[in-house]
């Protein structure tokens, strides 16, 4: 594939080749991203924030990333039943949260053999014809589902798109980087195409970059150009996530620097365009050393689970997220899984947008009232 002077061959992105992603690296992009610092861009007018419901659909995972504390091994991989489904989205929909944030372990291989033969006695043949099953659930307790599956092919994206309000998968970086190595490593490539599978079905979609999972900054820029000529062409992308690494039971190889959250914060407000949020997890990263550096959301946040993904990482309440918006002088605003631009039949299923008229106004008409 020949490309313009300046401009990386495709084959650069690990995967990308394998899984036919065509996406192109400017080296002057490149370069322009790596000389972003805090002082280049401007605090957001306002900060957002989502209420949600975690519930952790399996813990069974293909990958055995080494940060990773979210995934079990064979023979203790759990899988909630769809009553223990209906338990926890009915507890978040009576503290007053919007979203059912589906979370899972990449498509659980031919190990879990306890996970797929559970699966068949309920009638489904994987984990995605389940998520179907799973998200009607939280429809039907009146909330909007967001998933967060992993890798996806088309196949097993659009039996489930209709039901979502959006979905997610985080990029994580477009390095080669020894976290993921292994037989079950991930690649790149594949989460690139997971993206722009996304895009080609019109799901609204988050997206994001972990910092210091060994990666370094030409490669942080890089993975923010390829969200950013994904969105481009899509107009999909309506978050990204800048979430560091942190240590936990697997991972004892630190945190990045308030320094280097700092700058890929602010690399990431001005790689994006504007209309993408920037995303820093409150629980994860000193977001009151962020709000200089572009952010303008909070994610999602729950008054009522953990956030089975950090367990060790607890979620601020939602009054302290007002103080954190209070000392930066912007309003806190309450928003729904699915951005306020995407609220049309072109993005999101007529079952969305039923669900959303009789669940109450959209964002814009939302006034931010923490739970006690």
């Amino acid at each position: 594939m020949s490309r313009a002077p300046g401009i990386g061959p495709v084959s650069e992105i690990p995967g990308a080749d394998e899984y036919g992603v065509d996406v192109a690296i400017d080296e002057t992009a490149v370069e322009d991203a790596l000389a972003v610092s805090p002082a280049d861009v401007d605090p957001a007018a306002e900060l957002t924030v989502a209420r949600n419901v975690f519930v952790p659909l399996t813990t069974a995972c293909r990958y055995t990333c080494t940060y990773c504390t979210f995934y079990d091994p064979p023979g203790e991989a759990s899988l909630l039943s769809p009553d223990e489904v209906r338990e926890v989205v009915e507890h978040g929909a009576a503290a007053g949260c919007t979203e059912a944030l589906f979370t899972f372990g990449d498509d659980p291989d031919e190990r879990y053999e306890a996970i797929h033969g559970r699966l068949a006695e309920w009638g489904h043949d994987s984990i995605h014809s389940y998520l179907r099953e799973a998200c009607e659930i939280a429809l039907d307790a009146g909330l909007l589902p967001h998933a967060n599956p992993g890798d996806q092919t088309r196949e097993e994206m659009a039996p489930v798109a209709d039901l979502n309000a959006s979905m997610g998968v985080m990029l994580e970086t477009t390095a080669d980087v020894t976290a993921h190595a292994g037989p079950r490593g991930k690649s790149p490539g594949q989460r690139l195409h997971t993206i722009e599978t996304a895009g080609r079905l019109k799901v609204p979609f988050t997206t994001g970059i972990l910092v210091g999972i060994g990666e370094g900054w030409r490669d942080r820029a890089e993975s923010l150009l390829a969200i950013r000529e994904l969105h481009e062409r899509h107009g999909h992308v309506q978050e990204v996530i800048v979430q560091p690494v942190t240590n936990n039971d697997r991972w004892r190889g630190g945190s990045p620097s308030l320094a280097s959250m700092r700058r890929a914060t602010a690399m990431a407000r001005a790689v994006l365009p504007d209309e993408v949020s920037v995303q820093v997890p409150p629980n994860l990263a000193p977001v009151r050393d962020l709000l200089d550096c572009g952010i303008d959301d909070l994610g999602g946040v729950s008054p009522v689970t953990d956030d089975h993904v950090n367990p060790e990482d607890a979620w601020p309440s939602l009054r302290e997220l007002e103080d954190v918006a209070a000392s930066a002088g912007v309003p806190l605003q309450e928003r729904l899984p699915v951005y306020d631009r995407y609220l049309d039949d072109e993005w999101v299923s007529d079952r969305i947008l039923a669900a959303i008229d009789g669940g109450g106004p959209p964002r814009t008409d939302y006034r931010f009232d923490p739970a006690p």
